[in-house]
């Protein structure tokens, strides 16, 4: 193994596999705010099924065989350390930017399961949910509801003219008569200001005068990049108007040969997903060996996915998929997410033991 320093900022999908691929070729160091890895694919349904998310969630060390776990958030970062908020000065001779978007969850695996416990339970006394957004989260958590809780009254606003946008048009007409002929009453068009509200609000106002009354609601719209902390770093110039990095073909930080920026957090012209997040993390694994064992390597590039394609789940066994051959709906489209939501598949890549 290289004496070689690795410092891995950020322990999503993107992180976490990047520190699992490196950890037995360098001196590998995870800074992340929280003790635990989370499969974001299964969030919504641990919230609908807090037992499934004792799966979805485990912690670092579970997987991690010799990386050093240092829990804490990165301040700021030099062209050759990285200062995190518990005040650790950690050196590097490569440095993997994996912050992704804003995490504002708890820091331990048992708080996060109990997050999942507090949030079904608000489900279950409610008969009604509201849930504010209309992509991926807000469908998908919808769905989950409606099919685990079928007596349950669902509203879904959206701010867009049709769900899913990231989908050609035809996903999104297939998704949404999927969810009115399940009793959803989806309003497209409308929204409602989230900062208003409180875990106590019951009585909803959108832009239109519309009022919505409801038991509970949820909040699924998208969160912000999370790169507040480069402001104060040596990568500040490199960020683009979106709070983005902008990266190379190789995924380096634009101008820097020993610094990557990955998943979320990198400017690729493509769809924000967890699986290309994990490909990030490949090719940057890739290239780090490579730059370790020779400094002047002809690096592998990585090619941003053209069209969008993915699958959203609709509950347990169905789900909308956007393939490069056309638009699918059903039980096939569901085989492809729905039944575990990868769940198992990423415990079983990262080497999680009871997979």
């Amino acid at each position: 193994m290289s004496d070689k320093r690795v410092v891995v900022v950020g322990g999503g999908v993107a992180g976490a596999h990047t520190t699992k691929y490196l950890e037995d070729h360098a001196k590998v160091t995870l800074v992340d705010p929280k003790d635990y890895f989370e499969v974001p694919y299964g969030l919504l349904r641990s919230i609908v099924d807090p037992e499934f998310g004792e799966l979805s969630v485990f912690k670092h060390a579970d997987y991690l065989k010799k990386a050093e776990l240092v829990i804490a958030s990165a301040k700021s970062a030099t062209d050759s350390e990285v200062v995190t908020t518990s005040g650790d000065r950690l050196p590097y001779d490569y440095l993997v930017i994996a912050t992704g978007t804003t995490y504002a969850g708890p820091a331990t695996r048992s708080e996060r399961v109990k997050y999942f416990q507090t949030e079904n339970k608000k489900i279950k006394s409610a008969k009604t949910v509201l849930i504010i957004g209309g992509g991926p989260v807000g469908v998908e958590l919808a769905a989950e509801i409606v099919v685990d809780f079928p007596g349950k009254k669902v509203i879904l606003v959206h701010s867009g003219d049709r769900l899913l946008e990231f989908f050609g048009p035809k996903a999104s007409k297939k998704t949404l008569n999927w969810l009115t002929s399940k009793k959803v009453e989806v309003i497209l068009n409308e929204r409602i200001d989230i900062n208003s509200l409180t875990e106590s609000t019951t009585s909803y106002t959108t832009n239109t005068g519309r009022i919505i009354t409801a038991d509970t609601h949820f909040v699924a719209i998208g969160k912000k990049v999370g790169s507040g902390w480069i402001h104060e770093s040596a990568f500040k110039s490199s960020l683009d108007s979106n709070g983005r990095l902008k990266v190379d073909k190789s995924l380096r930080v634009e101008g820097r040969n020993n610094v990557f920026a990955i998943g979320d957090i990198a400017n690729t012209e493509e769809i924000k997903q967890g699986y290309l997040a994990q490909k990030h993390a490949q090719v940057t694994a890739e290239n780090i060996k490579k730059l370790i064992k020779n400094p002047n390597s002809k690096l592998t590039t990585y090619k941003p996915l053209a069209s969008p394609m993915g699958a959203v789940s609709l509950g347990r066994s169905l789900g909308v998929a956007q393939l490069p051959f056309g638009t699918i709906i059903g039980r096939l489209a569901g085989m492809i997410k729905s039944k575990d939501l990868f769940v198992g598949k990423t415990r079983q890549g990262l080497g999680v033991q009871g997979a």
